[in-house]
């Protein structure tokens, strides 16, 4: 794609050689790696695990945190390496979102140094794989409202409950639950293989079909005092690796937009239509042109994200509105290229339908479109209108 159409306003004219690099080489790893085979995997709702420990050995992993094996790079190249794993899958995305910026964040921030040593270096590589429970079968939007508990028993803790929708659970060594306490919400480590704990796969998925999703369940499931995040302190923790990852879906919903963009910028310059190039005609350019736009405002919006982000002055209602809005521009981009395709557009052979029904489970996962707005509405009104 032409780098005026992707970047209208020359947003991205300013990263540093470090940050180019960073684009680079996630964008390079997509076009090798991932999309050769992303028809296939889409179709029969696989995900390719061997390029997991390529996606660690690259630093894709954790990237924003420092130590332990992580990349300790900054706010805005975190961002660039979600936009370009977009750009091939939303369901690349979402692994590399959970992996890093709600399980290993929540063990990076409310986690023992233990805790830290043991798992953050092995989920940096690739090695050992994360997934974070939350969402419950009857509380999604209300997550305070959750069933799951844990009861003290000696020095361990008794877990019962049941989470869903879970991305990465099926193929997940360890799962950061939250659950109710007698001491009000915590965070627990559940590793793979704890008697009572199972994972079992969501199937027939119309949606980021190359994502893992599945349920966690808790049946008496032994939980050791060494595996409670003892710096969780409520509902807020949980939270917080919340927007860690929203922060990540602004910048990436805008790489599935622009393939969107770049899709239908080609295609209509080599469709020809009464003799012309489809391009040519005005309704064509007008919806080209709003693409554009919309993106270009997007790429901006991310990037003042990420520069308040940076000097931690960022608000989560500021991520609320950023993460809203991109994503309605993405699912907005793919719908009208989708319409411009044709019948065309409906096929495997080009990208803008798996990025439409990909992004359709991104308007609503990790805080609705509507729970988006409302959260900003009550930063701008005082009142909390969710009840």
């Amino acid at each position: 794609m032409d780098i005026l159409a992707a970047d209208f306003l020359n947003a991205f004219q300013e990263l540093d050689e470090s940050q180019l690099l960073v684009k680079e080489t996630v964008n390079k790893f997509v076009q090798n790696v991932f999309l050769p085979n992303i028809t296939e995997n889409f179709e029969n709702a696989h995900f390719p695990k061997e390029i997991i420990k390529e996606m660690g050995k690259l630093g894709l992993l954790g990237s924003n945190l420092h130590g332990f094996g992580c990349a300790g790079l900054d706010e805005i190249s975190y961002g660039l390496i979600m936009k370009e794993l977009e750009r091939g899958d939303s369901g690349l995305r979402s692994f590399a979102s959970v992996q890093s910026s709600l399980a290993m964040y929540a063990i990076y921030a409310f986690g023992s140094e233990e805790q830290k040593k043991h798992f953050l270096p092995k989920m940096a590589a690739g090695e050992t794989i994360g997934c974070f429970g939350l969402t419950e079968p009857d509380f999604g939007s209300d997550p305070a409202g959750m069933k799951t508990f844990a009861k003290k028993s000696g020095d361990d803790w008794i877990l019962n409950g049941s989470k869903t929708w879970i991305t990465n659970a099926p193929i997940a060594d360890v799962a950061i639950v939250w659950a109710k306490t007698d001491d009000g919400i915590k965070g627990f480590l559940v590793e793979k293989g704890t008697k009572g704990f199972t994972t079992p796969e969501i199937k027939n998925k119309l949606s980021l079909r190359v994502s893992k999703t599945g349920s966690l369940f808790f049946d008496n499931c032994k939980i050791p005092k060494t595996n409670l995040l003892e710096k969780t302190e409520g509902l807020k923790n949980a939270l917080m690796c919340l927007n860690q990852a929203r922060f990540g879906i602004v910048f990436g919903v805008l790489g599935a937009a622009e393939d969107c963009l770049n899709e239908a910028i080609h295609y209509t310059k080599e469709r020809i239509m009464f003799k012309k190039p489809l391009a040519s005609f005005q309704l064509i350019q007008r919806k080209l042109a709003l693409m554009s736009t919309e993106i270009a405002k997007g790429n901006l919006v991310a990037l003042q994200l990420a520069k308040l982000k940076h000097d931690k002055k960022v608000k989560p209602a500021q991520i609320s509105m950023g993460k809203q809005n991109n994503v309605q521009i993405a699912l907005d981009c793919a719908r009208t290229t989708r319409d411009i395709l044709g019948a065309n557009g409906i096929s495997g052979e080009y990208h803008c339908m798996r990025h439409m029904c990909n992004l359709e489970s991104v308007y609503t996962y990790e805080g609705t479109n509507d729970i988006h707005l409302l959260i900003v509405g009550q930063q701008l009104t005082g009142i909390a209108a969710f009840e």
